[in-house]
């Protein structure tokens, strides 16, 4: 198995994780702050848990949340320098573990440079989706219609060379794979221009692409990405424990062993993008999705703070996002002492997983189906690889896991 398959992710969203001002209004709020080293205490903790892999969300130079690029090549001075992301990078490789860094690559911020000379008609406008009217106006392209997020022109190759070189730049300064922020709004041919021209330097660099829709393996095959977010397995791990519909599961599953058989999909139960896991179905259900998630193929990753039941709700306003990006203390230590029982049950599912590798491409079965009760089996491709997992909502949720008939976890809160 290559590194690559074996990695768990902790997906850690860095501006919100150590406590940077997200909507900047004055100098002292961009001042040079090495927050980036406020990661490094948590090491220990994410190698503890059973993860080794460092996924982090965005970390340069942006006008507000990160998603709205200023400078790809320039840490953001709210994060910190080269020297914070170097110590990062250190701390890290002493450990083994990996660090994917998210590359938002569809759209740039208002105040990326080559977008406002572009918009002032000092150069570089075929970078972008510009049109300018008789009268003299000017618009552009914007990402779901956000004035602050102009859209790049992918078709541009200046574009193409530009997505290149900050990706070698960045794994030549040690990060080992990207994730390809909004990438179902890109054509995927666009990254075959830019993923080629990468692996001849990085041959092992993994490629992760967001892909919230549409024909997941067409996207794969027509881009050369390695993977992508499994957001139907998300959406069915959560909805049938909350509707007590395990027939919801059961299909995504089916789909989820026919994605397997072109990629080995990214896999996870929250994230930055939506409302806590805890707070959708309580931590019972919590745990039962937990559960699924550790024990079907996939590339799995766990989202700071749900390893601690954190609790967080989405919003669709400004701001509305902060709720589930929260600051972290400085240290494991000073956690309360809440969360500590998913913390554990966690650690006890990785190393179910790291002692049955093969679950990373395994396929589901069902064995029992009802829509508050469900047992399937995920098999790999010897006799022995096999485990039995029984998921139950009644009384209260919980579940047991088999290997070779006998129970080797119980699940419950």
């Amino acid at each position: 198995m290559n590194v690559n398959d074996s990695t768990i992710w902790w997906q850690v969203y860095p501006l919100g994780f150590t406590g940077a001002p997200i909507r900047p209004t004055t100098a002292e709020h961009r001042r040079m702050t090495p927050r980036l080293d406020r990661i490094i205490p948590w090491l220990d903790y994410l190698i503890g848990l059973g993860a080794n892999g460092l996924l982090l969300g965005p970390i340069f130079d942006s006008s507000t949340h990160g998603y709205d690029t200023t400078d790809y090549y320039r840490i953001d001075p709210r994060l910190g320098d080269d020297a914070a992301f170097d110590r990062l990078v250190d701390a890290c490789r002493s450990r083994g573990i990996r660090i994917m860094l998210d590359g938002v690559f569809n759209h740039v911020g208002r105040d990326f440079g080559p977008f406002r000379d572009a918009l002032a008609g000092h150069g570089h406008d075929a970078m972008f989706l510009i049109t300018r009217n008789a009268d003299g106006g000017v618009d552009y392209a914007k990402f779901e219609g956000h004035a602050e997020l102009p859209e790049l022109n992918h078709d541009d190759p200046e574009v193409s060379a530009m997505v290149t070189d900050v990706m070698k730049h960045w794994l030549r300064r040690g990060a080992s794979a990207w994730r390809l922020d909004a990438a179902y709004a890109v054509d995927p041919a666009f990254w075959t221009r830019v993923l080629p021209a990468v692996r001849e330097e990085f041959p092992d660099a993994w490629f992760m692409g967001e892909v919230i829709h549409g024909d997941y393996a067409d996207t794969i095959t027509r881009s050369g990405m390695d993977s992508l977010t499994q957001y139907e397995l998300w959406k069915a791990m959560w909805s049938a424990i909350e509707s007590g519909n395990f027939y919801e599961l059961e299909w995504s599953l089916r789909r989820h062993n026919a994605f397997l058989k072109t990629f080995t999909p990214f896999t996870f139960a929250g994230n930055h993008d939506v409302t806590r896991i805890a707070s959708r179905i309580g931590d019972a259900g919590a745990a039962l999705a937990m559960t699924v998630l550790f024990t079907v193929g996939g590339i799995p990753c766990v989202y700071y703070g749900d390893e601690q039941a954190f609790r967080g709700v989405k919003e669709d306003r400004l701001g509305g996002d902060d709720a589930v990006r929260p600051a972290f203390p400085p240290s494991p230590d000073d956690l309360p002492r809440a969360g500590e029982w998913m913390y554990h049950l966690i650690q006890g599912l990785i190393s179910l997983r790291r002692r049955n590798p093969w679950l990373t491409h395994a396929r589901t079965r069902p064995v029992h189906l009802e829509n508050r009760h469900f047992v399937y089996e995920s098999v790999g491709t010897m006799p022995d690889e096999l485990i039995r997992v029984e998921l139950t909502l009644d009384p209260e949720p919980h579940a047991t896991i088999w290997q070779r008939d006998v129970p080797v976890m119980h699940v419950h809160r």
